[in-house]
Order: C-alpha cells, then structure tokens, then sequence
C-alpha cells in the first residue's frame, strides 16, 4: 500500500509538472508572436526574425505541408486561427529577413507563403520574385513576376516595378551569356573585416580610405551601439589591404560619416555626414581641411550644396579639380535621389550645383557619380534603368553639355544586389582597373572588390597613298556605328599606328582624318575577338590634295562627240561619291577638257555637258547641290601638245587632254 502510495503521488505530481510546463509552453508560444510583432514594429528586423523563427517552431505544420484549401476563410475555430497564425508568422518571417537583406532566408519563406491566400498577402509572389532575382535567379524570378503582373490588380509603384524587374530578368539572362567584361575579386586583408566596409578612396598607389561600421571596441566598453560608420585608412595594393586606423578626422556624438572625395591636392577632404532619427536618415556634405597629420573639424557646405530640410551625400571631384559632382533629393530634381555638379573656381570655390538632367537622372535612384575627365566618362549607379537588379553601374559619354544615353556596364561588375562607388587608380585610364562596393557576396552588409577590366584591342595604321610612308598627325575618330555616338578620338604618332579599346559584339565605325588629306571611314564588328583579346584592321591610305588643284580622274569615257557617261566611267565617278560621302563638308568643282580638235566653240559646249553629265550623276547619287559645281574649260588647258613639233598629231597628247578632272573648293 505504501509502495502504491508513492506510486500515486509520484504520478501526481509529473501530471502537475506537465500540466504546468503546457501551460508555460502555451505563453511562450503566444510571448515570442507578440515580442517578434513588437520588434516588427519597431522595425528591428533582426530581432524580429528571430523570434518568428522561435514561434514558428511551436507549430505542428512544417514547410511544404501547408495545405491552403485547409484555411476556412472564416477562421472561427482555435484550428483556423493557428492556421491564420501560422501564415502571418511565415510572411512576417519572411519579410523581416527580406527587410535586412537576408534574402537567402527570406526566398525559403515566401517559396512557402506563395500558397497563401493573395487577397490576405498580395504581394507575396513580388517578393518571392524579388529575392530569387537577388539570388542570380533569373529564369525563376522571372517566372515569378509574371505571374504576379497576371493577378495583381493595383496600379502603384509595384506594379511599376514589376515592370522594371520583368525586364531585367530578361536582361540579365541575355547578358550572362555572353563573356565576361570584367574581373571582379573580393578583396583580402582585412579591410572586410567586421560591419559593412564601402566606398573606398585611392590616396596612392598603396594606400585608400574607406568607410567602415565595422564594431568599435571603445563603444562595446561604454555598452554604446558599436556598429558607427568612420572613415579608415589601409594600406597595401592590388588584391590585399590591411586596415587597422581610423583616419583622424574629428567626429561628432551621435553622427556618422565616410564616404568621401580627396581633392587633387590631396588637402581637402569632402565627406559626407548623417543621423538617423525615427528610421529616417538625414545627411550633408562637409569639408574638412588637412593640418599636418591630422584634418580640421569638417565644416557643412553651403546651400549651394547642402539645402535645409534634404540630404546631400556622396561627393566626388573629378581628377582636373574642375568639377564637384554629388547626389541629393534636393528640389528641381527627377524624384528619389539626383546626381547634380557644380563648377569649382581657382580658389576652390563651388558654383551653384547644376542637375544632371533626364539624359542621365530618373524618378528613382542615382547615387555615387565618378567622372573621368579624359575619356569623358561618368560612371555611376542607378536603380532606375533596366539591369541586373539592385543598384547596377551605368557609364555615360559626355562633358555636362550633353550626355549619351547610359549603358549597362554589364556582369560581372554589376550583379543581383548593389553595386556602387566605383573608385580608380589608374587616372589616364580610369575604367581599366579600380575598386568597386558590393553587396554581392555579404548577407547584410557591403564589401570592397578590386575591378580588372578585360581588355580588348582594336587598331590599325594610316600611311600617305602616295608615299606609302606612316603618316603622322591624323585624327582617328571611333565611333558606335548604330547610334553614331562619339566613343574616342586619337592622334597617330610617327609610327602611324591607333589602337582603341572596344566591348564585344559591338559595331563600330572609324573616321580617319588630316588636314589637307581626303579623309576615309570604314566600318568593322568586334565579334572576331571573342576568340582573340586583339585585332588590327586593314592599314588606310589617305591622298594628299591642295585647295584649287586639279586631280585628273582617269578613265571617264564618253560617246565620240556625245556628254553622255559611258556605264564604265560611271562605276570611276562611284569613287568620288565615295569620297564626298567621308568628306561631308567638301565642296567641289568638276571640270571637263577637250582637245583642239572642232572649233573653241564647240568644244567649250562640249565639255560643259560633259562635266554637267558627271554632276548631274552625283546629284543623282544624292550628293547636295551646293557641293559639286559643273565647268567645261574645252581646249583651253592642255597639259599635252595635241600635234608633234613636225605638224603632225599626236594622239597620246590629245588622249591626255580629253579628261576631267576635279579640285577642292573648300574643306
């Protein structure tokens, strides 16, 4: 009885003890829905995420068991409402770790939420397409996009959007096909080391400046957040930098700083400072002056650059110190954040800034401008025009008069996620090998990439036809044949070589010209060098002429006593059209000879028709009138004697002075 009475309470009491622990457990359940829905709120999505991680793991249902048609919309019953809780646990899970640019995690919770009712979560299936994309998805995501562009029936900014990723998806899948245009390595060291690590800023050939959140063990012993953007320096080259200091550039409490613009003198620092207060980021650019080893109190700019109540972030000052270009949502801009310049004067001063306009700005985002003087580049990064997805590098020719229209820079130097802050090292050829920020290979934060461009080569030489020599001084003009923008211009030097860098499946045009020379173009296709890093096109003649000299075109025929063009001289005239074509500003005259024999008269008619003949054709061929003017001479110019000394004919003479010729009037 004893025996059986200790039994008894024993069971007694592991009832009460798990009657209890279910009841703790029941509060767990409902403490970790309601503590992440706090944290959610408070738009700390880490926090939240994990604890709708936690609350997650209470349910019975597991991932790829959800059965939607289980849901009975009415949610009356406890069975229904966990159901209901389950799906607002899944999609807020996703969504915080979509929030904090965990998009690995969050694509494996809206692959599940995709099964959810889309009046209750519209736009699940968006997201879901979003974070396949940020994962180099494309087929996937695409398929995703569509899908949601067929079922969802607002017109808003996702709708917009969806759009946009649509397209580069598509992009992207086509442009992944082909060879890459750059190399793209992550740089060792460790200036990668701990936060988020952007934005770097040659100094010299071994050394940058770069921001950095990395964690500040000063903050950690004050339990202050450690996480603050600075500045820092490293130190190294190529591939590998080591970063241990902070550059000594006072800070203030409760402000940020870093990414930041050296001036050409290396004296002035421009960098960018902000707070964060509710969620909402304020920043302004300051300048900051060198003192010995250290740097002043950095001090704001003018309204010219900073303007009450925006941000202005981002500088950056072009190698020539002539230009000061920046990004702010400032008014008078496109929307979101603008790219904007100002001029600088002798004494440092900034002009009123200048918007960069609709050639280069659009209604979302254009962030971190690089400018390179010499080739008349701008490189920057937007996520308003078709790409990769996330903010992509564009490069545009121009000289803020005018801009072409921004291109792609293409993968692998732009990717899935962000890429901005394009920075290089070499300043006579900016584009070939640099430093780039990325979040491309980082859960939450961006990292430092070293750039090499993959070059290739496309050249030739210029010789003078009537020496056969090199001809040195000749302007070569290279140019995109389809949209006939201006790329590049060159002069050859004695060796009469140019030699130009070109993409890959791209038609290019060259224009070869020299004062006092007729100038040439011709056409050629980069396709050949997917096989080959270089190519050289056909060596070009150009012919020498001076204004007002005759150049005889020889074998022009005629019927005997007729002006009408033979089918043969037609096919010589050909080459003149061909030359007044390259030589647009060209004006001509066309003049045609007889010899003696007929009367002055007759042959003055004569050959008036024959040059009107061959004006005539090249009119008809589409030249303007006003270039080519027609003059019969007769037997006026002989350059031969039509009889021997002895009286009698001289038929090579008289061949030599039937001809036409032409000379240049103006060039």
């Amino acid at each position: 009885m004893m025996n059986f009475m200790k039994r008894f309470t024993l069971i007694l009491l592991l009832v009460s003890i798990c009657m209890a622990g279910t009841l703790h457990a029941q509060q767990y359940i409902y403490d970790y829905k309601r503590t992440a829905d706090s944290y959610f709120e408070k738009k700390d999505y880490y926090s939240a995420a994990q604890y709708y991680s936690k609350a997650l793991g209470t349910f019975t249902i597991k991932p790829g068991e959800y059965k939607p048609y289980l849901l009975d919309k009415s949610g009356k019953n406890k069975k229904q409402k966990k159901l209901k809780d389950y799906e607002q646990v899944v999609y807020r899970l996703a969504e915080s770790y979509r929030m904090y640019n965990d998009f690995a995690n969050a694509e494996k919770w809206y692959a599940e939420a995709v099964n959810f009712d889309p009046v209750q979560f519209p736009l699940v299936r968006y997201w879901y397409g979003v974070c396949l994309r940020a994962a180099s998805k494309y087929e996937d995501a695409l398929t995703q996009f569509q899908l949601f562009r067929q079922s969802y029936k607002g017109y808003d900014d996702y709708s917009t959007r969806t759009a946009i990723e649509i397209a580069n998806c598509e992009f992207a899948i086509r442009e992944m096909a082909l060879p890459p245009k750059y190399e793209v390595i992550r740089v060792a060291g460790d200036i990668n080391q701990g936060g988020a690590n952007y934005a770097p800023v040659p100094v010299s050939n071994n050394t940058v400046y770069f921001t950095s959140s990395r964690p500040d063990s000063t903050l950690i012993e004050k339990k202050d957040n450690p996480f603050v953007n600075t500045l820092y320096v490293a130190t190294g080259g190529d591939n590998s930098f080591e970063a241990n200091e902070k550059l000594s550039v006072p800070m203030e409490e409760g402000m940020e700083q870093g990414v930041a613009a050296l001036a050409p003198d290396g004296n002035t620092l421009y960098l960018t400072r902000w707070t964060v207060k509710n969620g909402a980021k304020h920043s302004a650019i300051y300048r900051s002056v060198r003192q010995g080893n250290e740097w002043s109190a950095p001090q704001p700019l003018d309204a010219n650059v900073n303007v009450a109540g925006y941000s202005s972030k981002e500088p950056f000052i072009s190698p020539d110190g002539k230009y000061f270009l920046f990004s702010s949502n400032r008014p008078g801009g496109m929307g979101k954040f603008d790219l904007w310049y100002c001029t600088i004067n002798s004494s440092g001063g900034l002009s009123n800034a200048a918007n960069f306009g609709t050639a280069i700005n659009t209604k979302d985002q254009e962030n971190a401008p690089f400018f390179d003087p010499a080739k008349e580049v701008l490189v920057f990064s937007t996520d308003g025009r078709t790409g990769f997805g996330g903010l992509d590098f564009f490069s545009s020719k121009g000289n803020f008069g005018s801009w072409s229209t921004p291109e792609n820079m293409g993968y692998p130097l732009n990717s899935a996620k962000d890429d901005l802050y394009f920075a290089s090292i070499f300043p006579k050829n900016a584009l070939q090998k640099g430093y780039i920020s990325s979040d491309r290979e980082s859960v939450c934060c961006l990292e430092i990439f070293a750039v090499k461009r993959k070059v290739k080569m496309a050249g030739g030489m210029v010789l003078d036809c009537e020496t056969g020599q090199p001809l040195e001084g000749a302007k070569i003009t290279l140019l995109d044949s389809t949209q006939r923008n201006i790329l590049e211009k060159q002069t050859t030097g004695v060796a009469g070589n140019y030699m130009f860098e070109v993409e890959m499946n791209r038609k290019y045009k060259v224009l070869i010209e020299k004062e006092n020379y007729f100038s040439k173009n011709f056409n050629f296709d980069s396709e050949q060098l997917s096989m080959v890093d270089s190519m050289m096109n056909p060596s070009v003649c150009l012919k020498r002429f001076e204004i007002d000299k005759p150049i005889v075109i020889n074998d022009i025929f005629y019927d005997y006593n007729k002006a009408s063009l033979r089918p043969e001289s037609k096919l010589i005239l050909d080459s003149l059209y061909y030359l007044l074509l390259d030589n647009p500003k060209m004006e001509i005259e066309l003049g045609a000879h007889t010899d003696s024999k007929g009367t002055d008269a007759y042959n003055l008619k004569l050959s008036d028709a024959r040059a009107k003949a061959c004006v005539d054709y090249l009119i008809g061929k589409g030249i303007q009138q006003n270039r080519v003017i027609s003059k019969g001479y007769g037997e006026a110019r002989p350059v031969a004697p039509n009889t021997l000394p002895n009286g009698k004919d001289n038929p090579e003479g008289r061949q030599l002075n039937r001809r036409t010729e032409f000379k240049v009037l103006r060039n």
